[in-house]
């Protein structure tokens, strides 16, 4: 429940557009396990300072999971961003409790390398603050615009001695104009206590003249025997036309015979019109439908689509509609099970949004299962930087 509270309090910190996306993408967690909540986020930062520095803080609460506070800041120099995030909980007492703690260094070394180090601290059993995991990562930038990334994730021992777990090497190389290839390797520890290959991945893009851009990334999986066993291919073409968009990813993985057969298809339209309205849809087909069994073919199981608009005051709203594949009745076809209403309002202090979030539940209907409501006195509202994810 933590990880669905971390998801919320990031998600819920950007953009109402970025923010909406995000809830999508993420497979809707935080729709099913959070209660309606009240969000607030305030800028701290004193009346005069520089724009490089500021502080934030959201709260969190709920009638079903225990409230929390996020506190952030960000300083930023010529060559150096530090960013500081605190989480709190609300203890037995009723006062507010840290228990995680990360920042993230980042320095840039010249004019080609820059190095990244992210340390996350949680709480012992004593309440000390106790260091639990380091990533450490270094990128360069070559002639022709090549460029490698060392990645290392370590975590302390028994004895609070760091141990390196994971190493992972990114080489990117452009072998044309507009062919560039990435060959990324991932080491993980073995059962003798050293490192060892577990998958690399092969990514090659090509952009077209025409606006065109193909991709192929295949996924390798070690053996254990010294071999490498073909896990995944995905391949995916973008198409841009002026303000339209569309987008195809096509997934294929090995079967019982090791065949390379098609497992998933999705289709992305984006359009934007001459008043700024825009809308977005996304097909998902699979050859898993919940409540079959698989029959070879490949059929719709997911449809999500959505509106933005802006008014000449500045308002944004965004509806977003998700229609899914009834467990109980799968040859019914699709039928909506997510409505997500979204509004953003220019304040003369800052911007206020609000989320409403309702989903079907057993009986058909719709209930409300969460409305967050975002408050920011910062012009405009701070966008954080996040982690990516898998």
């Amino acid at each position: 429940m933590k990880d669905i509270q971390a998801i919320a309090t990031a998600v819920l910190r950007t953009s109402l557009t970025a923010r909406l996306s995000q809830l999508m993408l993420l497979g809707l967690a935080v729709y099913f396990y959070s209660s309606p909540a009240l969000w607030a986020q305030t800028s701290d930062s004193p009346p005069g300072e520089s724009a490089n520095s500021w502080t934030a803080t959201t709260e969190s609460h709920s009638d079903n999971l225990n409230p929390t506070r996020t506190i952030e800041s960000h300083t930023q120099s010529s060559t150096r961003t530090l960013d500081k995030q605190s989480l709190q909980r609300r203890g037995s007492d009723g006062q507010f409790e840290p228990y995680q703690h990360i920042e993230k260094e980042t320095v840039e070394l010249d004019a080609t390398s820059v190095r990244t180090t992210t340390r996350t601290f949680g709480r012992d059993a004593n309440g000390a603050k106790t260091l639990v995991q380091v990533i450490e990562e270094e990128k360069h930038t070559l002639p022709g615009g090549d460029s490698n990334v060392v990645r290392a994730i370590s975590n302390p021992d028994g004895n609070g001695k760091l141990q390196l777990i994971q190493r992972q090497i990114e080489e990117t190389k452009r072998t044309g104009g507009d062919v560039e290839e990435t060959d990324t390797t991932v080491m993980l520890t073995n059962i003798n206590g050293g490192l060892a290959p577990a998958f690399k991945t092969h990514e090659l893009q090509k952009r077209r003249a025409d606006g065109t851009t193909e991709s192929q990334k295949t996924t390798l999986l070690a053996d254990g025997a010294g071999k490498w066993e073909l896990s995944e291919t995905r391949q995916a073409t973008t198409r841009q036309e002026g303000l339209n968009r569309t987008v195809e990813e096509r997934i294929f993985r090995p079967d019982a015979d090791g065949k390379l057969v098609e497992v998933s298809r999705a289709g992305t339209q984006e359009s934007e019109s001459a008043s700024g309205e825009k809308r977005t849809s996304v097909e998902t087909f699979s050859i898993d439908v919940p409540g079959t069994t698989r029959d070879g073919s490949l059929h719709l199981v997911e449809r999500k689509t959505s509106t933005e608009r802006s008014s000449s005051r500045g308002e944004r709203t965004t509806e977003q509609k998700v229609e899914q594949t009834n467990p109980g009745d799968p040859g019914a076809g699709l039928r909506v099970s997510v409505l997500v209403d979204g509004r953003i309002v220019p304040r003369p202090s800052g911007e206020e949004s609000t989320v409403t979030i309702r989903v079907r539940d057993a009986n058909g209907s719709f209930g409300i299962v969460s409305v967050d409501t975002t408050k920011s006195d910062r012009i405009p509202t701070i966008q954080i930087q996040q982690t990516p994810s898998e």
